[in-house]
Order: structure tokens, then sequence, then C-alpha cells
């Protein structure tokens, strides 16, 4: 028998040219986080980061989303300046067929506040110890506008160029300070690596003043960490105050959504079962 001929190989091969057909013919939204409401399924959950953190600060949470049958993406946050990274996130937006609920930790609030803006399918808010700005407001600002934050003191500046010769400047928390600023109530060992691993905020990011806030039009959720040294928690009820938000209160550090993952994932569970009507018009 011709070895091309083989009935196993012939499957095999048949199974291969379906896959790589498919792979090929799909359309780009089909490789993204597509699934939200076409077929009842729940809206896609969207979550972003903020600066000295990455995606990878909401793996608790993910878990408990996904077995709650929500889709998740967290995209990485570049974390350069605010209308820059409100763009960038938007245009991930784009990409997502069907409702979504947009999360955030952090300096990603002001990225959500404003990439939000004009997507019809963003059904909901949800800061988790998050930046909340209104128009013309930077997150430096707000952090300072309450006592409690002890990110200033905390930080460390290091110099990068930008296009044309111009230099920005990388806010990083001191690897001494950090886990007593940023995640007092997680481990040491975990705050080490964390500290090492951390993703820098740039000054023009933080300091960057915000656009006409989504959350004038789109209902918000607010979960606030009352330990938090980063952004004091008077200042996180004010802005969720003003915001009209729905809030949850729990004990905790900054990085919320890792230490308090079922919290986290419960405000946005919140948010869904809430908003879950107009989600699926």
């Amino acid at each position: 028998m011709n070895p091309d001929q083989h009935p196993r190989r012939s499957v095999l091969a048949g199974v291969l040219a379906a896959g790589a057909t498919a792979l090929v013919g799909a359309p780009a939204e089909a490789a993204s986080a597509r699934p939200a409401d076409l077929d009842g399924r729940k809206p896609t959950v969207v979550l972003v980061h903020g600066a000295f953190a990455d995606a990878s600060g909401f793996n608790g949470t993910i878990t408990l989303l996904h077995k709650a049958g929500f889709p998740v993406i967290a995209p990485a946050n570049p974390l350069r300046d605010a209308a820059g990274d409100a763009a960038y996130l938007s245009s991930v937006l784009d990409t997502i067929t069907g409702p979504v609920i947009l999360a955030a930790h952090s300096y990603g609030g002001v990225v959500i506040t404003n990439a939000a803006r004009g997507h019809t399918g963003v059904k909901a808010l949800v800061y988790l110890g998050a930046f909340a700005p209104d128009e013309g407001e930077s997150a430096l600002q707000l952090a300072q506008r309450f006592p409690g934050s002890e990110l200033g003191s905390a930080l460390l500046a290091r110099p990068y160029p930008l296009p044309g010769g111009a230099q920005g400047t990388d806010g990083y928390i001191d690897p001494e300070k950090f886990r007593a600023v940023f995640a007092a109530d997680l481990p040491a060992s975990e705050t080490r690596l964390m500290a090492a691993t951390q993703r820098p905020g740039s000054v023009e990011g933080l300091g960057g003043p915000s656009g006409t806030p989504a959350w004038r039009t789109i209902p918000s959720w607010y979960l606030i960490p009352t330990e938090d040294r980063v952004i004091p928690p008077a200042a996180q009820r004010f802005m969720a105050g003003r915001a009209g938000s729905t809030v949850t209160e729990v004990r905790s550090s900054h990085v919320v959504m890792i230490s308090h993952p079922h919290a986290a994932a419960d405000v946005i569970k919140a948010a869904y079962l809430a908003t879950r009507s107009k989600a699926h018009r």
C-alpha cells in the first residue's frame, strides 16, 4: 500500500487540512474574546491593569470569572500616556463582538474612563481600587487630593528616550518600600517577585489629564480597599460618589484583585446581573 494511502494517515491529513482551513478562513474577531451575547452567553470581561503591575495580577480573579462562565481578556496596558493608553484599549474593544464589562485596577481606571467612550457594547465600568477621574484630572492629582497616599515618597525615577530626542520619566516603586506601600497584605516572598518584575508608570501617563468620563453615561461599580496606601480610600469614596457608583468596601491593600479575588469577581458579577437586560439587547 502507498504510504499516502494509509487509512490512519489519510484521516490525520484530513483533520490537519480542515484545521488549517478553519484558521485561515476565520474572521479576525474569532481569535479574540468574542462570545459575549450572540448566543446567550455572558458578556466579555475586559480587565485593565495599572502601573507597577501587569495583567497577571488578575489571575485569581480570572480563574473565578472563568468558573462562572465569563470570557475574559486582560490586555497589556502600555503605561505610556493617558490618551495613548486609552486609544490602545479602545482598539482592543473594537475587536470584541457583543457586550463588555470593563474593569480596571489603579491607573487602569483612567484608561477605561476614557477608552469606553463611544463603545456602545460597554455595559458597565468596574473600578477595583482604581482612579475614576473627571475631565481634566490626572491620577497624580487625585492621589494627592486626600491625605494617606505613600506612593510619592516611594517612587524611583528612571529616564527613558522618546522619539525625536526628547526624554520621558518612568516611575518605579522602591523595592524596599514596595510591600508596605503597594501590597502589605501579601506574603513578602510574593511581593519581592512583584517588585522585581514591576512595570513602571510614566510620569506623563500618571500626570496626563483625563477626557470626558465614560462614567457619566455608563453605570459603574466600585470596590474600595480600605487599607490602600496608594490611592487613599477617602479619594476613592469621593470618586465613587461623584460617579454614582455602586460601592463595596473590603479590608485590603491596594492590590485588592490579588489579595481578595473573590471580592473583585463578585463586584464584576454584580455589575453583570444589574445590567444583564441591557446586555442582551
